[in-house]
């Protein structure tokens, strides 16, 4: 098989260009994604170590405050939490003036390391008496959450309030200890 020159050429063109499309494809482009990818994961880590770095330095503070809130749990048997329970209503509705005619506790248990109080209460009084009460609530060193609130108008002048409140105070399970 006798080749011309110009039939020469054209071949070794076309084997150059069937070479570079599969050097691309074979080589290149894995190489390239490959480098994304790993620009991308040590993007990530760098993030990752940021903000390790930031939450070592805000450490004392985050342990200050879990101690806090570990300390104004509810203790850890249920008739004691339901009376403390019970006895933070008593405290927080005198503070504020308002009638709690009804507190319905309870327990829910969806957890292996907390469980939750929920308190369901019927409140009456003035709409001052009523937000002095929600800020007792709120300002209790107790280790409690207003889950939800509904607030109706008892009276055509709106002097009385009826609020009906959810209340949600944390039980911290104690840690289990292991068998060895």
């Amino acid at each position: 098989m006798n080749l011309t020159k110009r039939q020469q050429v054209l071949a070794i063109a076309a084997i150059a260009m069937v070479a570079l499309f599969m050097a691309d494809k074979l080589v290149f482009t894995p190489l390239t994604n490959n480098w994304k990818a790993r620009a991308e994961r040590i993007a990530k880590l760098r993030e990752e170590v940021r903000d390790g770095s930031e939450t070592l330095k805000r450490e004392k503070a985050l342990t200050e405050q879990w101690d806090n809130m570990r300390k104004n749990v509810l203790p850890v048997a249920k008739p004691e939490a339901e009376s403390q329970m019970l006895k933070a209503f008593e405290r927080w509705s005198q503070e504020g003036g308002v009638s709690v005619s009804s507190v319905r506790p309870q327990w829910k248990e969806s957890e292996d390391d907390y469980k939750t109080l929920e308190c369901r209460a019927d409140v009456s009084g003035s709409l001052s008496s009523i937000a002095r009460f929600l800020y007792q609530v709120e300002r209790d060193p107790l280790g409690v959450k207003v889950d939800s609130m509904e607030l109706q108008s008892r009276d055509t002048e709106g002097s009385q309030l009826a609020l009906v409140i959810q209340v949600s105070g944390l039980l911290l399970n104690p840690p289990k200890q292991s068998k060895l």
